[in-house]
């Protein structure tokens, strides 16, 4: 099979398209022809070695935990999925070695799902890691109908659709975001307010009652400001600002989950969701897709085509 590869820890200009053995299929396993892999930015922080205090890596490396594909065959014991099954999941294993940037890819039936019917293969490959973030992000703090949730950073690829389920459960989202993309959250059915300077006072301005939850994925000033705005430090989720903890918050680090990307398809189907995709690049040119999201100035996902 074809496959971008690492040979060693690096950067963008050392991804190289290359021959690779087709993967084994363990037990609970299936192996899944590649339409469609998603970028994210823990793909290239991944092969800089940024993870490597935390988890192991064998090379030559296939980057890449987003898929949406076709289940070309099954373990031996596997009665979840069947030959011919569109699938879609975040395929993240114990080592990283094996990823989606392939043809060909194995994963265990926990980290997949079955495609949402009303998505595409790309809008597919983009929703899994970032809408298990928003989805075990907003189960982490408890979001339920009727309270006021503030997610920083609402226009990104997590946030966006942070807000979409929570409008989904009937919670009023406010959304931080550049004037520029104030339309668009509008369209998701969120009050956006401008960050920056001054924020807090934005947020009460709207919502004087104040905020019940807050969702940051920026770090920073955000989460000051957050628990400036919180009564309760406990209601405050952050993605990237693992010192949220110190204050009673919480800090999500997105796992496999079956059963939250069934969720997740579910709320596609009934058209309550929808991934905004921005480019969608083949897979020789992963090196340019990683350009592009180091640049973190991109509205919607990043995705390469397959097959």
């Amino acid at each position: 099979m074809k496959a971008m590869t690492l040979q060693t820890y690096g950067t963008a200009q050392d991804l190289e398209l290359t021959d690779q053995p087709d993967p084994k299929v363990a037990p609970g396993e299936v192996l899944v022809r590649v339409k469609a892999a998603g970028v994210n930015p823990v793909d290239w922080k991944l092969a800089e070695g940024l993870l490597d205090p935390v988890m192991e890596s064998r090379f030559p490396m296939i980057p890449g935990w987003d898929v949406a594909g076709v289940v070309e065959r099954v373990g031996f014991d596997v009665e979840e999925f069947a030959v011919g099954d569109e699938v879609f999941g975040y395929i993240r294993k114990d080592t990283a070695q094996l990823g989606a940037y392939a043809e060909k890819v194995s994963a265990h039936v926990r980290m997949l799902a079955r495609k949402p019917a009303s998505l595409d293969w790309e809008q597919a490959a983009g929703l899994p890691l970032a809408g298990l973030t928003a989805h075990q992000a907003l189960e982490r703090v408890g979001v339920v109908s009727g309270d006021t949730l503030l997610v920083h950073a609402a226009a990104g690829g997590v946030g966006s659709l942070a807000a979409q389920i929570a409008v989904a459960r009937g919670v009023r989202v406010i959304g931080t975001a550049g004037e520029g993309n104030h339309d668009f959250l509008r369209g998701l059915g969120v009050e956006p307010v401008t960050y920056g300077e001054g924020l807090a006072d934005r947020v009460r301005a709207v919502a004087p009652d104040g905020v019940d939850a807050v969702l940051d994925c920026v770090g920073g000033d955000a989460v000051a400001v957050s628990l400036e705005l919180l009564g309760d430090p406990g209601r405050l989720a952050s993605i990237v600002a693992a010192e949220v903890t110190e204050h009673g918050g919480h800090y999500v680090w997105v796992r496999p989950d079956s059963g939250g990307l069934a969720a997740l398809a579910a709320l596609a189907d009934e058209g309550r969701l929808t991934v905004s995709v921005a480019k969608v690049l083949p897979l020789a040119e992963a090196a340019e897709s990683w350009r592009i999201s180091r640049e973190g100035h991109t509205r919607g996902k990043l995705v390469l085509r397959v097959d």
